[in-house]
C-alpha cells in the first residue's frame, strides 16, 4: 500500500502540473504542497533514516533558493520554481537531483524555443482563437 501511494502521488502531481501549466500557464500551489506533505509523511514509513530525510529537505531548500532567484530575475515562473523545489525533496541531495535538473532544464529550454518560434510564425495569428494555443501566442 505504501509503495502504491508513492508510485501514484508523485507521477499524478507531475502530470497534473504539466497539464495545468500547458493549459493555463499556472501551476497551482496545492501541487508542490501535496508533494512535500506526502513525502514528509511517507518517507519515514519507508525506513529512511533521519539524516537522509533531512538531506532531502535540504535539497528542496537549496533548489528553492536558486529557483526563487531565477524567478526574481524573470528567468522562470514562480510555479516552476515551487514545483522544482518540491520534486527536489523527493530526489534528495545526490546525483539523481542533478540529472533531473539538467534534463528538466534542457527540455524546458526546448519548449521555450518552440513557443518563441510559434509566436513569430504566421500560424500564431491563425490559431490564436484556440483555447489551448492562445496561451502561447
Amino acid at each position: 500500500m505504501l509503495e502504491a501511494l508513492i508510485f501514484v502521488v508523485f507521477p499524478f502531481c507531475m502530470l497534473f502540473a504539466a497539464i495545468s501549466d500547458m493549459l493555463s500557464m499556472t501551476i497551482a500551489n496545492r501541487v508542490p504542497v501535496l508533494l512535500v506533505a506526502v513525502f514528509a509523511l511517507v518517507a519515514p514509513l519507508t525506513g529512511m533514516d533521519w539524516a537522509t530525510y533531512g538531506w532531502h529537505f535540504a535539497a528542496g531548500g537549496l533548489v528553492l533558493a536558486v529557483t526563487f532567484g531565477l524567478f526574481a530575475l524573470g528567468g522562470m515562473g514562480g510555479g516552476d520554481a515551487k514545483l522544482l523545489a518540491a520534486t527536489a525533496v523527493w530526489m534528495g541531495l545526490n546525483v539523481h537531483l542533478i540529472q533531473y535538473l539538467v534534463v528538466s532544464t534542457f527540455i524546458g529550454g526546448l519548449l521555450t524555443l518552440a513557443i518563441l518560434v510559434y509566436r513569430k510564425s504566421p500560424l500564431a495569428a491563425v490559431t490564436s482563437h484556440n483555447p489551448f494555443l492562445r496561451h502561447f501566442a
